[in-house]
Parts: structure tokens; sequence; C-alpha cells
């Protein structure tokens, strides 16, 4: 492992371990969502969860510092318009932060690191209603 030189700001991708992080925090939200009648009604493949928790991971990396993937891949993310054909009221919103909440938790996330994912996360699902 390199040394992060002493007053350089890293990215929270970094500071979380890259890829592999993001990977697994994505495995683990999806295995809540696989649990979750809420939150499965909402997968058109509700069998195969797998390239969805892919998207997350890669979209997430991109967002906290990590590689294009996400957006070579999908294009931009328009959060709003991927989600707009699937109906998101304050119980799914709910259901999908109690997932995060306990993916995040399962993997022990540095109290920093936390503080910023729980502030992103809560304000991304509110954003993503589009019902009450």
């Amino acid at each position: 492992m390199s040394e992060i030189p002493i007053g350089r700001q890293i990215s929270v991708y970094e500071a979380v371990g890259g890829q592999p992080f993001f990977d697994a925090l994505a495995a683990a939200f999806y295995r809540r969502v696989a649990a979750d009648e809420v939150l499965l009604c909402l997968y058109p493949d509700q069998t195969d969860l797998g390239p969805a928790a892919r998207r997350l991971a890669l979209f997430l990396g991109q967002y906290w510092g990590g590689p294009q993937t996400y957006s070579e891949e999908r294009g931009h993310p328009r959060l709003r318009m991927r989600h707009s054909p699937f109906e998101i009221g304050p119980t799914e919103r709910d259901h999908w932060m109690i997932a995060m909440n306990g993916a995040l938790d399962e993997l022990g996330v540095h109290p920093m690191a936390r503080e910023k994912f729980d502030g992103y996360f809560a304000a991304t699902a509110e954003a993503m209603r589009n019902r009450d």
C-alpha cells in the first residue's frame, strides 16, 4: 500500500478503499432489497438484482471520486429521470434508507465517511420521491 502524502486531501472514494468498498456496499444493500417486499417490487427483474447492484456500485464509486465508469457505460446519471417510472413515496424512501443504513452498518464505515454518506443518502432518497 502506498502512503498518502501529508496535507493531500483525498476523496471519499480513496478514503474508504476504492471500488471494492462500493461493490461490497451495493452487495450488502441488495441482499436487503431481496428480503424487502416493498423495495423488491420496484425492480422489473426481481430474480436477478446483480445488474442493479453493479450499476449502484459504479454510480456510487463515481460520485464519491472514483473512475467515470458509470457515465462511460450509461451516460449521465440522471437519477430523477431513471427513477421516475417507479412509484416512490415515503414508504419506499424509508425502506430504502433502512436497507442502505443496514448495509453501511454491516461494513463498519468510519464515522467521518459515514457522516458524509448519511447526509447524501438522506437527501438523495428524498429527492427520488415522486409521490406522497
